[in-house]
This record gives structure tokens, C-alpha cells and sequence, in this order.
């Protein structure tokens, strides 16, 4: 039986051991429904415009290390042993990008980019219809399959053990925290539910977060009758 939204989000949760390395960390998590499949349209590629002027904007006055929740995430990743200048966070990755011009995939995930750019936080987006039970962070065992790409092909890797992973009931559906997703859970052209995860770190409050939130729901809902959930998950 597929579990409701309202049922995957309760049993959604954060390890102790996640909260002992970062004890500023919230992960938000927004399930949206009714999602309509389409190219990217003139709103989403204002969006991405917006973002990228955005990035330019910021890294006119520091580099991208030193943007707050970049550098925090750094640090984040150091706490784990993973090596931030190797591995870059979803955002940093995204906001080094943004100034020459965002990837274009389809309105979908033209929306949730261009919001973690706008918004400055990772945010990661997942076909919820892929999903075998609910959302965890944790630290690896080392065990965990994680099928990805490798020169074309598909292979099975497995994160280190002690890494930051998110994981449902069939293994690791993104590594390093917020670093690289899964395929089998990825948005893909046909996507109509998708699980959100917008994680936050202590230069980022839960107003800012919120709002994110908000903006990512709003664009999404333009032209769909979407609905929506979703649950904050913080320190203790």
C-alpha cells in the first residue's frame, strides 16, 4: 500500500549522530502532488534568469566560498571527512554555475534550481512514485547501494562509511548530505509527485527557510493545481 504524504513525512527522521556533527542542521521537507509534466515555458526560464543574475550579483562582492551558507556547508562536509573542494554541496555546485548560464531540463526542475540559487540553500528534489518507504539521514554503514553512472554505464557504488547519506528502505537515495542523488529516484519528464528537501545550516533561520519553501510551492502550483505537505525537521 503506498503511503499517504501525511504518513511518509511522520515517519521521515534525522539521526542523533547527524544532529551531533551539525546541531544547527533543519532539513525541510515538502511533498508537492499534481505536479504537470511539461518543457520549461517563459516563467521558468525567467526564473533561471533571475537566479543567475542573482549569482552574479553575489559573486560581484566575494567569492562563492564565502557566501555564508556555502562556506557553512563546507564545514559541514569537513565534520564527516568529506573534502568540500572535491565534492562540492548542491548549491555551491549550482551557484559557481549560475553566472555562465543554468542548465535548462524541463520546467520542473528549471523551477526547484532556480530556487536554491535565488534562495541560497541546497535543495534537493526526488520522484516520490520511486520512493520504498520514508526519508532518513543518517550516517553510512558503508553497505548501502547507491546506483549511479560511471562513464555511461550504470553501476552500484557504496558511500564511505560514517558519510551523511539520505536513504529509504532500498539504499542511498543521495550521498555527502546534498552532494549527488540517485538515479533511481531522480525527477525525470513525467514526474507529478516529488519530494523536496530544502537543508539549512545556522546562517540560514527558519523564516528564510519558509520562505523558500513558499516560493518553490508557488512556481510550481503556476498553471497546476498542485497540493501540498511538508514537515521541519530540526535539532532535537
Amino acid at each position: 500500500m503506498t503511503p499517504t504524504p501525511e504518513d511518509l513525512l511522520a515517519r521521515a527522521s534525522v539521526a542523533e549522530e547527524v544532529h551531533a556533527l551539525r546541531p544547527d542542521y533543519r532539513a525541510l521537507l515538502v511533498v508537492v502532488d499534481g505536479i504537470l509534466p511539461a518543457a520549461g515555458d517563459r516563467g521558468s526560464e525567467a526564473l533561471l534568469v533571475a537566479a543567475e543574475e542573482h549569482a552574479r550579483g553575489l559573486l560581484e562582492r566575494t567569492s562563492v566560498d564565502a557566501l555564508p551558507h556555502v562556506a557553512a556547508w563546507r564545514e559541514a562536509y569537513r565534520a564527516f571527512g568529506a573534502k568540500p573542494q572535491r565534492t562540492r554541496n548542491s548549491l555551491e555546485a549550482l551557484t559557481r554555475r549560475a553566472p555562465q548560464g543554468l542548465p535548462r531540463v524541463n520546467r520542473l526542475t528549471d523551477v526547484y534550481n532556480a530556487v536554491s540559487v535565488l534562495h541560497q540553500l541546497p535543495l534537493g528534489g526526488e520522484d516520490l512514485d520511486r520512493y520504498a518507504g520514508p526519508p532518513r539521514l543518517l550516517r553510512a554503514a558503508g553497505t548501502e547501494p547507491f546506483d549511479t553512472t560511471a562513464e555511461g554505464k550504470t553501476v552500484v557504488e557504496h558511500p564511505e562509511p560514517g558519510e551523511v547519506v539520505w536513504t529509504d528502505d532500498a539504499g542511498v537515495t543521495c550521498r555527502r548530505w546534498n552532494w549527488r542523488q540517485a538515479r533511481r529516484t531522480q525527477l525525470h519528464d513525467g514526474t507529478t509527485t516529488a519530494l523536496f528537501i530544502l537543508d539549512a545550516l545556522g546562517p540560514m533561520d527558519d523564516e528564510a527557510l519558509t520562505a523558500a519553501a513558499d516560493d518553490l510551492v508557488g512556481h510550481l502550483a503556476e498553471g497546476s493545481a498542485v497540493r501540498s505537505w511538508r514537515r521541519l525537521l530540526g535539532a532535537g
